[in-house]
């Protein structure tokens, strides 16, 4: 029987989300890959007992996670009933809906009846009795926002999840999406954009807003799909995630545009005593808007090396201003190539 480690609160960083009074680990652990049908449910338990006993206490899911779809949530729920249930109420537990998880057109998008039905159907996969966090995973250009505001506040005032969060809309949508929530009095507290030194749109679309509402942010592709780490610095390897077809929004075109950034990236990570994940971890989190960075791992000893990004969060200006140079010096990158 797992027994958690009694120093796992002693070195974990934990950031209050906006105005909220829930706090998210700084480092949260994300279950898009490595926890579907298709991976060892032994080494899942092994790396989520990892991340827990570092102080890790956000676990991310969809509804859509996999493969196949659904099966993340059902190995997480395995986990939880064999080993976790003891620590549920330490530990913050977040699904979403919005892309296609099943046939016909309630399987997708943000309706409220695609939003219900998912939340229900993530609920029973999981055997949860209620989500800390549930998101709508993507804007639906079909479905007016309230529609979709008003089924996540249903959630809400029908036990299903404490609070709401936003992914993937922008600033513009966010804002819209806030003033219905503050009228309606939801617990809308976090959003989850793709944040990393290759992608930095939030920075000048979605975060002041966050601020500007008191809302935070948790980070997902917070590595760029392992672009930013040393995985890629000797080539591309046949069993990296640029060559499976079932990874998106990372490409061998993509890997060998980024090499020599990545390469110079490396040097200036070496010179702070870190690894170049270490230094992109803690480089995300330098944003005020930023309250958790979402890792992945395939093996527990992942997780144990990119905590230890908490050990050197610090930048000097010269630091950040030399990053600053070698990001400006990337030509643009088509991120939606494959």
């Amino acid at each position: 029987m797992y027994q958690a480690n009694k120093q796992r609160y002693d070195q974990m960083l934990y950031n209050r989300i906006g105005n909220s009074g829930l706090k998210l680990s700084a480092i949260g652990l994300g279950l898009w890959n490595n926890f579907g049908s298709v991976d060892p449910l032994e080494n899942q338990k092994e790396i989520i007992h990892q991340a827990f006993d570092l102080g890790i206490t956000y676990f991310d899911l969809a509804n859509n996670y996999g493969p196949e779809p659904g099966s993340a949530e059902e190995n997480f729920g395995r986990i939880m009933k064999s080993d976790m249930h003891a620590y549920r109420d330490e530990m913050i537990i977040a699904s979403k809906a919005g892309y296609v998880m099943w046939p016909g057109p309630y399987g997708n998008w943000g309706s409220r009846k695609s939003i219900i039905a998912s939340a229900d159907q993530s609920l029973k996969r999981t055997g949860l009795d209620y989500f800390d966090i549930f998101y709508s995973h993507r804007p639906d250009p079909e479905t007016n926002i309230e529609e979709t505001a008003l089924a996540l506040d249903q959630l809400v005032r029908a036990g299903k999840t404490l609070y709401v969060g936003l992914s993937n809309y922008n600033g513009e949508q966010t804002a819209a999406m806030a003033a219905i929530f503050k009228e309606l009095h939801t617990p809308f507290v976090i959003h989850q954009p793709r944040y990393n030194m290759f992608n930095r749109q939030a920075e000048t679309d979605l975060f002041p807003v966050l601020e500007k509402e008191q809302k935070a942010a948790v980070g997902f592709s917070s590595l760029s799909q392992g672009l930013l780490t040393d995985k890629y610095l000797g080539g591309i390897a046949d069993d990296s995630r640029a060559k499976k077809a079932t990874i998106p929004f990372l490409s061998p075109v993509q890997v060998k545009e980024t090499l020599a950034t990545v390469e110079k990236l490396n040097q200036v990570a070496q010179q702070r005593g870190q690894s170049l994940a270490q230094m992109a971890l803690a480089w995300n989190l330098r944003e005020p808007a930023l309250a958790c960075a979402l890792i992945g791992a395939s093996r527990p000893q992942q997780v144990i090396d990119n905590v230890r990004a908490l050990d050197h969060l610090d930048f000097s200006d010269e630091e950040l201003a030399q990053i600053e140079q070698i990001l400006g010096e990337q030509t643009p990158i088509d991120w939606s190539a494959r």
